[in-house]
């Protein structure tokens, strides 16, 4: 169970839903499925790809998700990670790359 805190500061604890619980099995063996991703989300969840993947970035933060299925969690944590850092690799990567001459200089 989660801790989450209310308005008045009390904590109580907050289950994953059963839903969550689906999308995390679900991430253990999409792939074993010869229908695309998207698809099988689409038809198991009724939802689109985007939506799926805001409630599994959700999930990924809880620690309640970490105790259902840690592998899971830590394989998909990582995976975000690596995305993460390339993204920033790259970014830094632009800002640090030279302009180059453009030939008009005299």
């Amino acid at each position: 169970m989660l801790e989450s805190r209310s308005l008045s500061g009390q904590t109580h604890m907050v289950e994953l839903t059963e839903r969550d619980r689906a999308i995390l099995d679900f991430e253990r063996s999409w792939w074993a499925n010869d229908a695309p991703k998207d698809q099988q989300v689409q038809e198991r969840f009724e939802l689109s790809l985007t939506r799926y993947y805001q409630l599994l970035v959700e999930l990924l933060d809880m620690p309640e998700a970490a105790l259902y299925d840690p592998l899971v969690v830590r394989r998909l944590q990582r995976q975000r990670d690596r995305r993460r850092q390339a993204r920033r690799s790259s970014m830094i990567d632009e800002t640090v790359t030279p302009t180059g001459s453009t030939g008009d200089e005299t």
